[in-house]
């Protein structure tokens, strides 16, 4: 914390899921944002599809990995972050797995176990297969649906109730589609994952069944080599199994905390200093919801998405900012102390605020 804070100072950075941005839209390829913003800040609060690269991963101290529901009841104000040590993660996997492709993600849970120290419950298999189906919208952005809810919330119960499972990873079988025109364009980094948002559903269905961390990693075939693969792709390429970074972000993930009263040490929307977030992708639940606060909320253009949603458009004030990089001296200004138009060369003059006040009240 700085020295000359009365608190920690806290950015929650969101690249919302399945609309195809430009960075944070990939395998992980919103990482070097968040590190470099974890420099600035006391305190990141960010979600799964910003930390998660597939097999690749970088924990980060100070950094909170929320899923997405979870984000938006947090920013709400209804729901605090209580930060742990490490937690104990239940496995779930989907019965639609093939046995070669189970044993593979059994193998890296083991892995992970063995060389990164994570604890992990016993697994549980559901009993009926999810059925996962994946859908487009006309703007482009992708969603998905489950065809067995059920199941899927038995084997989260059976994890948290018999195994004391206090975050849940879950590998759904996806289907695949290795020749399908988004796929190919999705590997070389021109449109949008078409995975992402039935991953989110089904995040979003534990959390707000359960208030407890979770984050999903699909079960795919491998794909055939591409050399003309994109590096922001390039991640999902590694291995056969993308469980490794979900694992890492669940073991630190902080719990949920659901009422004010049951303890001291939660982080709450009130704490929030700054929010960042595309420019064209501003009518998420969390940014609605900090809007009405003293939140900073901080627009970046560079950072394109297959949505059309600028913050002018809702009556949203911001700091509209080309990139990432022009993104943190405002972190850096803010924390400071500093007004950011302050650092250019130009300062307009003090204007009179004039007081317009209704007929109906009297001047003394």
């Amino acid at each position: 914390m700085h020295p000359n804070s009365s608190r920690p100072y806290t950015v929650v950075l969101i690249v919302p899921t399945g609309i195809g941005a430009s960075i944070g839209g990939y395998a992980g390829d919103a990482l070097p944002v968040a590190k470099a913003m974890a420099h600035v800040a006391d305190r990141l609060i960010t979600h799964p599809n910003v930390m998660n690269g597939a097999s690749l991963y970088w924990s980060l101290p100070n950094t909170f990995y929320v899923e997405g529901y979870g984000l938006d009841q947090f920013a709400a104000g209804h729901w605090g972050l209580r930060p742990v040590h490490q937690n104990r993660i239940g496995l779930v996997l989907d019965q639609a797995i093939e046995p070669d492709l189970r044993l593979r993600h059994l193998q890296a849970a083991d892995a992970a176990r063995a060389t990164l120290g994570l604890t992990l419950t016993d697994y549980v298999v559901t009993d009926a297969p999810l059925g996962v189906e994946l859908r487009t919208a006309e703007s482009g952005a992708t969603w998905g649906t489950i065809e067995n809810p059920g199941s899927l919330l038995r084997a989260v119960e059976k994890l948290i109730t018999q195994a004391k499972a206090e975050a849940v990873a879950i590998v759904a079988r996806f289907p695949d589609d290795p020749g399908t025109e988004a796929l190919m364009q999705y590997r070389h980094g021109q449109g949008v994952d078409p995975l992402a948002g039935a991953e989110a559903v089904i995040s979003h269905l534990i959390v707000r069944t359960f208030q407890i961390p979770c984050a999903h990693a699909p079960a795919l075939s491998p794909l055939p080599i591409d050399p003309t693969l994109s590096p922001r792709s390039a991640a999902e390429e590694l291995g056969y199994t993308f469980l490794p970074c979900v694992l890492v972000g669940l073991s630190r993930a902080p719990q949920f905390v659901t009422s004010r009263e049951q303890t001291a040490q939660a982080i709450w929307s009130n704490e929030i200093d700054a929010l960042v977030i595309p420019a064209s992708a501003c009518g998420g639940s969390a940014v609605l919801s900090l809007s009405q606060t003293p939140t900073k909320i901080i627009t970046v253009q560079e950072n394109q998405t297959s949505l059309a949603v600028p913050a002018a458009a809702l009556g949203i004030e911001t700091i509209a900012v080309n990139s990432y990089l022009e993104a943190l001296g405002v972190l850096v200004a803010d924390r400071a102390g500093l007004n950011p138009s302050s650092l250019r060369p130009q300062i307009a003059n003090l204007q009179e605020c004039l007081r317009t006040l209704p007929e109906n009240v009297a001047t003394v």
